[in-house]
């Protein structure tokens, strides 16, 4: 892949565009599935959708392999709060994360976040003795977002529950603390404390997995670094200008 590394466009031309493609269609596709599966409960043919959720059971027997990559498109219909919050969080993180990366890597690394979740559910569930969990939710990939968001933009303010500012640093070791106490406790659900340690573990482990050029780190933190150089030159631009603009004419006497 030799194109994987280039240097990334500057702040102002990836921005221009909006929501990038990648996030844009992840987030039409989960939407999409989520009015499906709120009608088909409605309706009382809910039940289908139960053969692409995670079961345990199912991917160690049939093997139900596609579920490792279904139940990620899929999330609670009696309720807004669990789509609601990952939704947000592609939007806020995952857009920033593919003007960096770049659609196809971007996808890469989300899929692999998710995917490695969903295994390490089926994992960690076979040791526990609980086959018949089922999960479902986008979170396993979602937390790698996070995760890849805190390790290399560290300082980034963002939002914590969308209203206290706190460091992105602090936010994803909180939601690790999080995902880490609930999965002591986890007793089975459609929402697993599992997945989201199994995306945020994934993605640190691919993260810092050595590669030529740096691995998916270089690139984000080079366009970090541009954006950086190009709001200071912005700034120092505006500052020239008003400096300017308040001095008297130099050629009057």
């Amino acid at each position: 892949m030799p194109n994987v590394y280039r240097n990334p466009r500057s702040f102002d031309t990836w921005s221009a565009g909006g929501i990038p493609p990648g996030v844009k269609w992840l987030l039409i596709l989960n939407c999409g599935i989520f009015v499906l599966e709120y009608l088909a409960t409605a309706s009382g043919e809910g039940a289908i959708f139960a053969h692409f959720s995670l079961w345990p059971r199912a991917v160690l027997t049939v093997p139900a392999v596609w579920q490792v990559v279904t139940y990620l498109f899929l999330h609670d219909p009696r309720g807004f709060g669990h789509i609601l919050f990952n939704m947000l969080a592609l939007w806020m993180i995952g857009s920033d994360l593919e003007r960096g990366w770049g659609t196809r890597l971007f996808l890469k690394f989300y899929f692999i976040c998710g995917v490695g979740a969903g295994l390490c559910v089926v994992a960690a569930n076979a040791l526990v003795g609980n086959l018949d969990a089922r999960t479902i939710g986008s979170s396993g990939a979602i937390y790698g977002l996070l995760l890849a968001f805190g390790v290399l933009y560290p300082d980034r303010v963002i939002l914590f529950s969308f209203l206290f500012p706190i460091k992105a640093k602090y936010f994803v070791m909180i939601l690790g603390g999080i995902a880490f106490l609930g999965s002591l406790g986890a007793s089975g659900g459609t929402v697993s404390h599992f997945a989201h340690l199994g995306g945020m573990l994934i993605g640190l482990i691919y993260l810092k997995a050595p590669r030529a050029g740096g691995g998916l780190t270089a690139p984000l933190q080079r366009y970090y670094h541009s954006w950086k150089r190009a709001r200071a030159k912005r700034k120092f631009e505006l500052y020239v200008r008003r400096r300017d603009s308040d001095r008297p004419d130099r050629w009057v006497n």
